[in-house]
């Protein structure tokens, strides 16, 4: 699903992913509160969101659209912004956006962008990590704590994932399969509710299990 508020866009998007041949789009609208009753009625996999809307903004718009019971499926979205560093990356991610994009993005980065958070991995640029970190820098450091829904493993496991290691970095650090790094994740994901490696990173940052660094 496509949501901006600029038909040229939105429509121009549209296209572009509806000639994809593993792409289907549901629907296109153009405001936030059009976005959170479209999402219920086709209930998609991915939806490309504009921060700035009318009605309901992107950012409240992708917290309404996640905002359901434990276990249910949700939606993945990607945010679509004009700037990389636009002053909402940090709530986006913390409304439960999986990634960003650029509006300039090229058709095929476009695509691309879709089938990887479609995939259940997160869509972060360097530099909207970076920012990440300069906002958690900014705030008083949390007194590290154990998570009492992780086991002592995967705490570790979350914690190698806000360091930004891939699963095969995870497995070769604990010396463990990959195939047994990914059940961890998969766990750490539904203890926590998480729903990527972008809110893993959160979680762990939130609950000072990493400290940013300088």
């Amino acid at each position: 699903m496509v949501v901006d508020d600029q038909a040229m866009v939105r429509e121009g998007v549209a296209v572009l992913l509806g000639l994809q041949p593993d792409m289907v789009v549901v629907a296109d609208v153009a405001d936030g509160g059009q976005a959170v009753a479209a999402a219920r009625e086709h209930d998609p996999d991915v939806i490309l969101m504009d921060i700035r809307l009318p009605v309901l903004d992107g950012l409240e718009a992708t917290r309404r659209i996640l905002d359901v019971p434990p276990g249910r499926r949700r939606p993945r979205v990607i945010m679509l912004t004009t700037f990389e560093l636009d002053e909402y990356i940090f709530d986006a991610l913390r409304a439960g956006a999986s990634g960003f994009l650029l509006k300039g993005a090229s058709a095929a980065d476009l695509a691309q962008a879709v089938r990887v958070v479609a995939a259940g991995e997160s869509l972060l640029s360097p530099s909207v990590t970076r920012r990440l970190i300069e906002e958690f820098s900014a705030r008083p450091a949390p007194r590290a704590r154990t998570m009492p829904a992780l086991t002592a493993r995967e705490t570790e496991v979350l914690t190698l994932i806000a360091g930004g290691l891939s699963n095969a970095e995870i497995a070769a650090t604990l010396v463990v399969a990959e195939e047994t790094v990914k059940t961890h994740v998969g766990r750490i994901f539904t203890k926590l509710d998480l729903r990527d490696r972008a809110q893993a990173v959160i979680a762990a940052y939130e609950a000072g299990l990493v400290v940013p660094r300088s």
